[in-house]
């Protein structure tokens, strides 16, 4: 499976400028464990699990993504992934740090954020196996997110307000590189779980591109509940030989 699979099938989210809900939702102390499938004809394999957790640290949040895969995939490809996220009172991230560790490739990178009249900066470093360290800057004129903050900024949109089928794009700042996220609301429907059962759930599609707009990872099918915590139900990423879904289970 590609290295995206088991983080960004997890990391749902969200754009700039759509509307959030007056009333923000309280994440602390929440815990979200998913099953991460691979489906190719008549093949359904569970490949691996993550878990998407978030408790109150001083003024702001503390959460970490965690992604492994099973006994029967170590085989193949063993992945231990974590993503790890300290943010403040508004959800806005101040430290990033992706842990990587798939089959004999480890690398770190650390992203440290900082706000300036309504635009983002950041310093980076990656670390990798046998290289000296690398620094990066980054920047934009607007919020910019990682892969774990902008999760929460996905679950707090008002979805009443936005219009189906129009595309809208905010940006992500990785261990080496900006990105830019584009979100469409695709209206809502039921959407069918692992166990069978049928869920309403408002259904989004992800597209990331680089600067020149170059395709940078592969599209992406998220469906969040209606009700108040919005959670990821269900997320779908293509693979060049089938696919891979994420089923929320408790």
């Amino acid at each position: 499976m590609k290295r995206l699979t088991l983080i960004t099938m997890v990391c749902a989210v969200g754009a700039l400028l759509l509307p959030l809900r007056a009333g923000a939702v309280d994440y602390s102390n929440e815990r979200l464990n998913y099953e991460i499938v691979y489906h190719w004809g008549m093949i359904w394999k569970h490949a691996g699990d993550a878990t998407l957790s978030i408790k109150k640290s001083g003024n702001g949040y503390y959460s970490q993504l965690v992604g492994k895969t099973r006994s029967w995939a170590d085989k193949v490809y063993p992945v231990r992934d974590t993503l790890k996220c300290t943010m403040n009172a508004k959800l806005q991230p101040l430290k990033y740090e992706k842990l990587t560790h798939e089959k004999d490739y480890y690398a770190r990178d650390i992203v440290s954020f900082s706000y300036y009249y309504g635009s983002t900066k950041a310093k980076g470093t990656r670390i990798r196996r046998g290289k000296p360290n690398a620094e990066i800057e980054l920047s934009a004129n607007c919020q910019a997110y990682d892969m774990v903050s902008v999760f929460y900024m996905l679950r707090n949109l008002d979805y009443a307000q936005m219009t189906t089928g129009k595309p809208v794009s905010t940006v992500i700042f990785s261990g080496k590189q900006k990105e830019y996220l584009t979100i469409t609301y695709k209206g809502k429907e039921k959407v069918k779980m692992r166990d069978g059962t049928k869920r309403e759930a408002y259904h989004i599609k992800f597209r990331f591109t680089q600067e020149g707009g170059k395709k940078s990872s592969d599209n992406l099918d998220a469906w969040l509940s209606t009700d108040a915590r919005r959670v990821p139900l269900l997320l779908v990423g293509k693979l060049p030989v089938g696919e891979v879904k994420c089923y929320y289970k408790g």
